[in-house]
């Protein structure tokens, strides 16, 4: 499996963007899929994740009501919409994927996933 993240860029505080993960081959039913975010120094932070069969995502604190998970079957693509960006949120975005079914209670951890997107840099700042 490929991850192949994009979307990144520069934007004003209080702007929007909007990742993307497309997935190669393809993602099956019980995959588990998920952004995380780092800063130079810091450890990998968890941001959303979902299983590619649907359901309810589950958002890190630093993300909630700002950050929407989605995605799109047909273009195997998942997405990060974010919203009210913040200066804090600079940094790159991973997606990542695992095919081990795991359990919610684990989805934010990056131990839990198998494949790696090369990272997308998201830089908020006027």
């Amino acid at each position: 499996v490929q991850l192949q993240a994009s979307g990144g860029g520069l934007v004003q505080p209080g702007g929007s963007l909007r990742l993307s993960c497309v997935v190669t081959p393809e993602a099956a039913r019980t995959y588990v899929m998920a952004w995380f975010r780092q800063v130079p120094g810091k450890e990998r932070e968890f941001v959303a994740a979902n299983r590619w069969s649907g359901g309810s995502a589950r958002y890190g604190d630093s993300g909630k009501g700002r950050f929407t998970f989605s995605k799109e079957n047909a273009k195997k693509t998942i997405y990060l919409q974010m919203n009210s960006l913040k200066r804090e949120d600079t940094a790159v975005y991973y997606c990542a994927a695992t095919a081990r079914g795991i359990i919610q209670g684990v989805m934010g951890d990056a131990d839990s996933y198998d494949y790696w997107g090369q990272g997308t840099l998201v830089t908020v700042s006027s």
